[in-house]
């Protein structure tokens, strides 16, 4: 049986992508945001695409800095992903309230978040069309980490007790699961 799916919810068909946080950084600022509409782009160079809603800090901050980064948290970081989807930068330091550990990246300012089992540090390949009209942001990823015990071989290992984290509303998430191989023959 097919259940029809009003229009606005649509998106969640296809919305099970990891959950990521954004860390951004200009100056002496630096702010971090939960998004759930992030998406691989192409390969060589590796790029990716993330919204980026005008009204954030982060917004602003990766306006200023051309640069952010894609942050792949776990399940410890569940909470922390929602409390810092659900407040403004421009009210606090969310690293200091919410306890976030962070370290340096390779390439850009941003800072990388502690827990996490991937990072992806980006610069911004401007489009101002989609930027302004979609909050839409193109980033070429410049240098990417990950824990070896959740990614090897250029795989996620599903059978890790590190996972990402999938947002589904309403503070609902799931982890990545059991993996299998189908053969192609």
């Amino acid at each position: 049986m097919r259940l029809p799916v009003p229009l606005p919810k649509s998106y969640r068909l296809l919305n099970h992508g990891p959950t990521v946080l954004v860390s951004s950084a200009h100056g002496d600022r630096r702010n971090v945001m939960a998004a759930a509409w992030s998406m691989p782009l192409d390969f060589d160079p590796p790029k990716i695409a993330v919204v980026i809603d005008k009204q954030t800090l982060t917004r602003e901050l990766v306006d200023a800095s051309g640069e952010f980064v894609l942050n792949v948290p776990t399940r410890a970081l569940a909470k922390a992903t929602v409390q810092v989807g659900s407040n403004s930068g421009r009210d606090g330091d969310k690293f200091a309230e919410y306890g976030l550990a962070t370290f340096a990246g390779s390439k850009v300012a941003a800072p990388l978040l502690e827990g996490c089992v991937g990072w992806l540090e980006c610069r911004v390949i401007q489009e101002p069309h989609n930027q302004s009209r979609y909050d839409l942001f193109i980033g070429e990823v410049v240098a990417a980490w990950a824990e070896a015990e959740a990614f090897k071989d250029g795989h996620w290992q599903p059978e890790a007790d590190l996972r990402s984290i999938h947002y589904i509303a309403g503070g609902a998430f799931f982890e990545t699961g059991k993996g299998f191989q189908v053969d192609a023959e």
